[in-house]
Formats: structure tokens, sequence, C-alpha cells
């Protein structure tokens, strides 16, 4: 640990699995938080099993989402459990769990009886649908959100079957809102010494997304056009085809459209009444998307995105995974950084995208294996040697026993 670090000296009890939770203990311990991972010691986190492929019998997802933390196995079901948790929790400063609905709180180990324990804890739940309302109990996962929510209403394209976002969007917003409010909660503990009660929801975190389309709804009364890559209020601003592929162009206001129409030897575009002005590229749209095309066609991605570049107009091609991953600005910024030595050092990981006064937040740690600080943990919260040894083979922390 980098005593230096914004977090240093925080300890954050880690009672989710999946994502969302996982991701915001993830952005706790790249800021210095010790962070332990509770597991179940049969299977663990479900994304351990989430592939093929596998890394060392490990899922890319589990160790993109759970570097820089412990990993300890417990069955909090078994009565010897009780202890060892109650004496995590009295040691912690954050408590984070994303259990079913009503799951901890039957084990008995709800907020009420973390909060009895350690008044200056904070207690942060992960839930589906959040602590009201007629689907408060009902479990939910990123595609059901993005389909409930909207998104899917307005991604996508016309005709085609609705389009689910490529990665866990609403499931990693939720876990930086987690982190965010966390942060806000151990600020407020500064000045008056309690803890407090936090709330997150997969749900809420879809409709913050959706707030923009939600708004141009409430205004117009009209559900919106799919527009694949590109947007319903802003023209020209999509994928445009070229000899070798598709290069996005962002024409974001009018002094832009005039360069672009420069760059590609149109100037009188910017003058044609029905262009001028981005309301009027907008209502014609498909006219102007095919006199542009037919000229994109006709470049390579890369020489296109020369010249308009040289021209100030905004442009990125769209790129394979394989690009993203050599690329040279990321390199640049340290954004790709490997965990040290070790069975997982093969795999670049992406930090966090921020840098402060000690410069970008490093990866310190690989994503535990299942248990591996069993030892190391239970002697930091005082259980004698022959004590761990009776532990580790009891039902609480040994698979296959419960």
């Amino acid at each position: 640990m980098n005593a230096n670090q914004p977090l240093a000296g925080i300890r954050v009890l880690d009672l989710t699995r999946n994502v969302a939770g996982p991701y915001a203990s993830m952005i706790l311990a790249d800021l210095g938080a010790t962070v332990i991972k509770v597991e179940h010691p049969d299977r663990g986190d479900d994304t351990r099993h989430w592939g093929p492929p596998f890394l060392e019998q490990e899922s890319p997802v589990f160790l993109a989402l759970n570097r820089n933390k412990e990993s300890i196995t417990l069955d909090l079901a078994q009565p010897e459990a009780r202890e060892i948790a109650a004496r995590l929790v009295r040691t912690a400063d954050v408590l984070l769990e994303s259990f079913r609905p009503g799951a901890l709180d039957k084990l008995g180990y709800g907020p009420e009886w973390a909060q009895a324990l350690n008044p200056a804890l904070i207690y942060s739940r992960i839930t589906s649908y959040g602590h009201a309302g007629p689907l408060r109990d009902r479990p939910g996962y990123d595609p059901l959100m993005q389909a409930f929510a909207g998104l899917m209403r307005v991604t996508g394209e016309e005709g085609r079957p609705p389009v689910r976002v490529g990665f866990s969007v609403i499931d990693m917003g939720t876990g930086m809102w987690a982190a965010l409010a966390i942060l806000a909660a151990l600020y407020r503990r500064r000045s008056t010494g309690q803890g407090e009660r936090i709330i997150t929801s997969l749900y809420e975190t879809a409709l913050a997304w959706a707030m923009v389309p939600l708004a141009t709804f409430m205004v117009s009364g009209e559900e919106p056009r799919l527009w694949g890559s590109a947007m319903g209020t802003v023209v020209p601003n999509r994928a445009f085809p070229t000899r070798d592929g598709y290069l996005v162009i962002s024409i974001g206001n009018d002094k832009l459209f005039q360069r672009f129409c420069l760059a590609l030897g149109h100037p009188e575009w910017a003058e044609d009444a029905r262009f001028r002005y981005n309301p009027d590229r907008v209502q014609h749209r498909d006219m102007l998307d095919d006199l542009i095309t037919a000229i994109t066609q006709g470049w390579s991605k890369g020489e296109l995105a020369e010249r308009l570049v040289r021209e100030g107009v905004p442009c990125n091609p769209v790129r394979t995974l394989a690009e993203v991953a050599a690329d040279e600005q990321a390199a640049a910024l340290g954004v790709f950084q490997q965990p040290p030595d070790g069975p997982f050092s093969s795999l670049p990981l992406v930090s966090l995208p921020l840098i402060t006064a000690d410069g970008r937040a490093a990866v310190r740690m690989a994503a535990p294996g299942l248990g591996q600080h069993n030892v190391d943990v239970l002697r930091r919260l005082g259980y004698a040697e022959e004590e761990i040894a009776r532990l580790l083979r009891s039902p609480a922390m040994s698979p296959g026993t419960g």
C-alpha cells in the first residue's frame, strides 16, 4: 500500500459479486483502500467462471474487476462465520454488498446488525430496482435494465431487433455511483464521526443514462427514431463508409461544418440554405448524408482522417480491439498496466481514467485466487494460529463442507 494514496488506511469489506459491486470496490482499491473480498468457499464470485476464454483458470472479467483486492472465503450461512464477520465489520470503514433483495437481512447481516457493531460504518447496498416500489424485491441484470429504462429503444438501427450496449454499462455505471457516494460519505464522516447507509440501483443508473432521450421525448412527445451511429439532433454526426472501413465524423457546430465542407472540396454546401445551420441539416439529413457518402467512400479512412484533422474537423476511425490495445495515445498516457510478476502478469489492465497528485493509480496486485488471503486476514483479526487452522477446515471457510 502506498501511504500517500487518497484512500490509504480506509478498509472496505466487499460482499459483492458479478460486476457492479466489484467495480465499485475496485475503484476504492485503486485509490488505496484495503479491500477484503468475501467469497463463498465453493465457487467464489460468479465472474470467475464467465468464459471462455480463461487465463490460468480465471476469466478476464474477474481479473479486470478484482485487482488490488484480498480474497477470503466465508459461508455466511454457517454459525462459525458470524464471529469472523463481526470482527471484519468492527475493523471496516465501508461495507459494500449486492445480495439479492432481503437475502443478507435474512441471514442476520443487514445494516442494523452491522452499524450496531460499528456506528461509524458506511453501509453501501447495491440493488436492482431501488429501495421502494413494486419491483424492489426483483433481481436484475444489466441487459434487463437497458431494456426496461428505454436504452434499447434508442440504440441500434431502424427495422432491426433491439441492441444492448456491448458491455455492462449499467453495472459499471452503478459501481461508479456507489463509489462516488461512498467517497462523499467518508468526507462527511470526517466532521460527524457517524456512518450512514447508501443505496444505489441498476435501474436508477439506467434512467440516469437515459436522461437526455427522456428529456427529448418529454419535450416532443414523440418516440425517437433509431439512428445507428448517428444522432437525432446533430448532423452530420455518424460513421461514414470509406474504402477500408468506417470513419466517424462529428460536426458539433456551424463553424465546424464550414471547415468540413472546405476539407471535402465543397465549400458551397455551407452556403446552401438546406445545410447552413444545424436545424436545417437535421431536416435534410438524408440528402446531406448521401452527398458526404459519395465522397468518403472514395477515400481510405486513414487518408480522409488526416485531411479532416488538418482542417480541425473532429473524426475517428471505427477501430478493432486489436488496434485499441496497441494504441500509441493510450501508451503515452500509461492507461494499460500489467500486474506485478505472477500468473496474471501477462494481462494488461485498464487503469482508472484519472490522474491525482500521486500520478495514475497503480495496479499493485493482480486479482486474488479464491481464499488467497484467508490466513493473512484472520491473523489481522487477532486469531491465534491454532484457531486459524481450525477455521480453515470448518464449514464456514472450507469448500464442500457446508
